[in-house]
């Protein structure tokens, strides 16, 4: 894109400040992310400013990278001769004013969707339904937020002739920014629900703020809904009806069948492929607005025939020979390969990069340019190896080193071997003709039908809510001891090294070792070193807890034999939990041994909190809080030094955050659990422990179920066998009347003691047969439940889970 600088300048309210002031601005790439690797000297970089990053801390880094273009709200002091800064007021008003820029270049019709449900699956349709007849920009995946819209916008190009972007909004006021930047032609409003309505004081006023995206539209296409006519124009709406025959385009749903009339005039058939109700009407929103299109109705009733399940997330697992695989196997084209290849950098768990592509996708660009743009993608992206299946990759990837190439998914799996994926990490990423799920399977470890699936845009907003009761300059230090609370520690360590976490915390050293062999290079420190792991500790710069003048002395021995100079410590106090720590007594001698070495430095000194979460207590946590600050000051003042200070966990910031002091430490609440549900409220489910049922079958009257004969019915019973038990962590006490599960949703009571490989649980009157998902915990059983119901604690159920439990991380 080429911009006229003065014309920007003059639009976005920016000065610009620089040994370099081009006439044209000639950008490939807009970047908000210093991480992506696609930063360059083409690029212009936006440095926002949030709560928790800030974007200006960046800059040094990336001119080193060759960006010669910043906009920017503080100009540093010190910078290149070919850089240009861009000063503003607020950047991210900047940026959605560039966005706005840009959009006003093109007079494309553009459709813009919003609602509280289905706004990327009605996109991802349409795109598909649309594509043979235009050249289309669509939003890639979720890209709908007050930073995504801008970003999805500013890939119009002159090529387009349709732009399809979704908006969403989470609070009152959001919209008015978003509107300009998308400008639709086009409305839709998909459902509205009462999800995410803490934003919002009512129903209505969701409504109202939705309906702000369609002030300038020609048509709105929504559900016929009196509460919609409220706030858009009579005239404008296009609306649909499930169940009023007046509407103006009425279906009647009969099993797969959807008969739709038309204006009371035509009538037509349409076969639906999902017949669920969310998917019928997300189908309506498509096919109202191909009739609003002009398109005809057999093109409308065949096309609607060929749609499929939108998968809507990024999916990491592991794969065979110690291999992390990505599957991405459902779309393939140059937007959404740059956001898999992004998020491959962020999760990589190895050094090697492979990646495994179809044919890509694409419209109103010859084909010669797409491949030339993937290539150069890959490159950028520092890909170790590609496999490029299909006849279009074949041809024009077929000189590039380190590539393999197959015309068919079905040759690649009958040449390639999985002994040919050793300790790597592997994006699988392909248009849904070509079935690279297959491919998936193939690379999998094998393993049984239970999952336990780790959602880390829920593991990043909880991150963000406790960050958001923090000031500024506080510094966040994240648990990902006992296998990141069961979930998984490679992975969350990774994700939390990207969101710029100061320090992870481990229980042992081998958890951090293994970290640091993942590539994890965030400080880590060591909450219960053993003495003898002292040695590769300093091997892999792990920062030891002192809580004890006897490990004082065995570290600072092994130090000096290592020749370290000031290596970080981090000095543990006693304040009333009475686990370990040093206590006033000790502080004496603490000081007298560390006033004199160098060896080791004092990074950080702190304590744990025993009862946080018990509003009975609070006099008692005061009083910690007391202790460490006034034996935190004799052991500074006597050192006179200035380490950082550390005493709130969890439920320590929630309830206590007016003594955050330098630094906290999140633990359970990142994962989802607080502490009260007024905590729990404002918290996402991360995991979600799930199988699928393996055999029903029908008991009689007095007939038993399971070991002991604990079960025995009381009339005719149907009974499901799920394969999971006791050795994937799930409490015997849980069982035989006690606990349930929920089978497609439902509750399900579990009968019998649970096995060691399986329980089983009552599915009389239920609607299930085998194959159907179970959940044992999740969003709509939670932890809490469990352990509340067993007299236990959440870490429990969640560290319990066996680490034969396949995980699978994925991302929206």
């Amino acid at each position: 894109m080429i911009f006229n600088t003065d014309k920007f300048c003059q639009y976005i309210g920016a000065e610009v400040v620089g040994h370099s002031t081009p006439n044209t601005l000639e950008i490939n790439n807009i970047s908000v992310d210093s991480r992506s690797l696609l930063n360059d000297e083409h690029t212009l970089f936006f440095a926002l400013v949030g709560k928790n990053h800030n974007g200006h801390d960046y800059i040094a880094e990336l001119i080193d990278m060759g960006v010669n273009y910043f906009i920017v709200s503080e100009v540093p002091d010190v910078y290149g001769e070919n850089v240009t800064f861009f000063k503003v007021e607020n950047t991210l008003a900047a940026f959605q004013k560039a966005a706005s820029f840009h959009r006003s270049n093109f007079s494309l019709p553009v459709i813009g969707i919003t609602g509280s449900r289905g706004k990327t699956v009605v996109k991802e349709w349409l795109n598909f339904l649309l594509s043979e007849d235009y050249s289309i920009i669509k939003s890639p995946k979720s890209y709908n937020s007050q930073t995504g819209v801008p970003l999805s916008v500013f890939g119009i190009e002159e090529k387009h002739n349709l732009g399809v972007f979704e908006v969403g909004v989470s609070l009152s006021g959001e919209m008015s920014h978003l509107e300009p930047i998308v400008k639709p032609t086009i409305g839709i409003l998909t459902a509205i629900t009462d999800e995410h309505n803490d934003g919002f004081d009512s129903l209505e006023d969701k409504v109202r703020e939705k309906a702000l995206l369609f002030k300038d539209v020609e048509v709105l296409i929504c559900e016929d809904d009196p509460l919609i006519r409220k706030f858009v124009g009579e005239d404008k709406i296009f609306g649909w009806s499930l169940g009023n025959k007046d509407a103006l385009i009425y279906g009647s749903l009969d099993n797969a069948s959807l008969t739709i009339t038309y204006k009371k005039e035509v009538t037509f058939n349409v076969e639906v492929p999902l017949a669920d109700i969310t998917s019928v009407q997300n189908i309506m929103t498509c096919i109202a607005t191909m009739l609003y299109l002009g398109d005809d109705y057999d093109l409308i009733a065949k096309r609607i025939g060929l749609l499929y399940p939108v998968e809507l997330r990024l999916r990491l697992t592991n794969g065979v020979h110690n291999c992390s695989l990505i599957d991405d196997a459902y779309s393939a084209d140059y937007q959404s390969l740059v956001i898999a290849l992004d998020f491959l950098e962020k999760h990589k768990i190895n050094k090697k990069k492979t990646v495994i592509l179809s044919d890509v996708f694409f419209s109103g660009k010859n084909e010669h340019e797409v491949y030339l743009s993937v290539i150069e993608l890959l490159q950028t992206n520092n890909i170790t190896r590609v496999f490029g299946i299909g006849q279009q990759i074949s041809k024009y990837l077929a000189d590039c080193p380190n590539t393999y190439l197959y015309e068919t998914t079905d040759e690649f799996l009958q040449k390639v071997s999985t002994d040919e994926f050793q300790e790597e990490t592997v994006l699988v990423k392909g248009a849904r003709a070509f079935r690279f799920d297959r491919i998936v399977s193939f690379l999998e470890t094998k393993t049984h039908e239970t999952v336990l699936e780790v959602n880390l845009n829920a593991l990043r907003h909880n991150l963000n809510f406790y960050r958001s009761k923090l000031n500024a300059g506080t510094k966040v230090m994240v648990m990902v001891k006992a296998f990141g609370y069961g979930s998984g520690s490679f992975e969350i360590a990774k994700l939390l090294s990207h969101e710029n976490v100061e320090y992870l915390g481990v229980a042992f050293a081998d958890e951090g070792i293994e970290l640091r062999k993942s590539g994890v290079k965030t400080k880590i420190i060591v909450m219960n070193p053993e003495i003898n792991a002292f040695s590769a500790m300093i091997a892999y710069d792990l920062e030891p807890e002192v809580y004890s003048i006897r490990e004082l002395h065995a570290f600072l021995k092994v130090a000096r034999e290592r020749n370290c100079y000031q290596y970080p410590v981090h000095i543990k106090l006693e304040t009333g939990m009475h686990r370990h720590g040093f206590v006033k007594s000790e502080l004496a001698e603490l000081i007298d041994i560390l006033r004199y070495t160098n060896v080791v430095e004092v990074k950080s000194i702190f304590s744990h909190l025993s009862s946080s979460d018990m509003p009975e207590y609070k006099e008692f946590t005061l009083q910690q809080i007391h202790t460490f600050k006034e034996n935190a000051d004799y052991l500074c003042s006597s050192l006179e030094i200035e380490p950082i200070r550390h005493i709130l966990n969890t439920s320590g910031i929630y309830n206590f955050a007016e003594y955050q002091m330098d630094m906290v430490r999140l633990g359970i609440g990142l994962y989802g659990v607080g502490n009260d549900v007024q905590e729990m409220s404002k918290l996402q489910n991360v995991s979600t422990l799930k199988t699928r049922i393996m055999q029903v079958k029908d008991i009689e009257d007095t007939e038993s179920v399971g070991y002991g004969r604990r079960y025995r019915a009381n009339g005719r019973r149907t009974i499901a066998t799920v394969p999971i038990g006791y050795a994937d962590g799930i409490s015997r006490s849980w069982g035989n009347g006690v606990g349930y599960v929920l089978v497609n949703g439902s509750k399900a009571m579990i009968v019998g003691a649970i096995c060691m490989d399986m329980l089983m649980v009552d599915v009389t009157n239920l609607e299930c047969k085998e194959g159907d998902e179970v959940v044992i915990f999740g969003e709509k059983l939670p932890v809490t439940i469990i352990s509340d119901a067993l007299n236990t604690i959440p870490y429990e159920i969640l560290t319990n889970i066996a680490q034969r439990v396949k995980r699978i991380f994925f991302q929206d």
